[in-house]
């Protein structure tokens, strides 16, 4: 498919409801691990807890080879059959969103670009979502999605840069298959990449089963919100720089800036940078 005709998705709108229930919010803190209050109607929902929702049911039939649905519906038919979360942006301009709350997401294709990197040929394709309640507008996010070209023979993957070393807050995770297994349940996520050994090492070349990039853009958001009780997000940004792989610790960690932000990132298992962020407070 030409580079044209899969611009010819830009500007294409699609628009769900849901309701914010309460049991996936108390199964993503027992996820997390952490002893939170039982979630109430009304309580409001944290940063990033809206993935819990708007989820995409569809039908076994049309799940694609990577089992993801099959391209070339809302999102652009790219020809390239790697695909992963390259980052998102996050605007908090109004209410939270609140449990047991009607909710409301448009999206809107906003860009599809090609680019080439050492991996060679990528396309971006770029989400807009505007999150609504029953107070009006909560939040605006964009979804950076990479496709990439199939693994070539021998490739390696690039090591990262070290990640920094001068947090002002910590958090071990040990993201085993059973975490990724949970996280993948509660988002109703079903590409391979991050339960199926024999796929991702097989068709999709990588050495293991992968941490899913917003698994750790929500870690980064909790260690910084939980770390700055009574501070309400005002925007967030992560981008993810190098894969993950289940089984060695990665670590989450975060640093108050002069500011007020807060950066955020994630090393790996050997200490590289594999996504960072950061956190503006009101």
């Amino acid at each position: 498919m030409s580079l044209e005709s899969m611009r010819q998705w830009v500007g294409r709108e699609q628009t769900v409801e849901d309701f914010a229930a309460p049991f996936p919010v108390r199964a993503l803190a027992a996820t997390f691990d952490e002893h939170d209050p039982a979630p109430r109607t009304g309580d409001a929902l944290p940063p990033l807890w809206h993935w819990l929702y708007f989820l995409e049911a569809v039908p076994q039939s049309r799940i694609g080879p990577d089992g993801h649905a099959e391209r070339g519906d809302f999102l652009p038919p790219v020809p390239l059959p790697r695909r992963m979360w390259a980052g998102s942006r996050f605007a908090f301009d109004g209410e939270p969103l609140r449990v047991a709350d009607t909710i409301r997401r448009a999206s809107r294709i906003k860009s599809v670009e090609p680019k080439t990197g050492s991996t060679g040929a990528m396309v971006f394709v770029t989400v807009e979502h505007t999150v609504s309640g029953p107070r009006g507008v909560s939040f605006v996010e964009e979804h950076d999605i990479v496709y990439r070209e199939a693994a070539r023979p021998g490739e390696k993957q690039r090591e990262p840069r070290p990640a920094p070393s001068d947090a002002t807050w910590t958090k071990r995770i040990v993201p085993d298959p059973v975490l990724l297994f949970r996280f993948s349940a509660l988002t109703f996520n079903g590409h391979r990449i991050h339960y199926d050994q024999p796929y991702v090492t097989g068709a999709e070349g990588y050495p293991g089963l992968i941490v899913h990039g917003p698994l750790m853009g929500m870690l980064q958001m909790e260690l910084a919100r939980r770390s700055n009780p009574g501070k309400a997000a005002r925007s967030f940004e992560f981008r993810a720089l190098s894969p993950v792989y289940a089984g060695p610790a990665l670590t989450v960690q975060a640093r108050h800036e002069s500011d007020g932000a807060v950066t955020t990132w994630i090393a790996d298992g050997k200490g590289g940078l594999a996504q960072q962020g950061k956190v503006i407070f009101r």
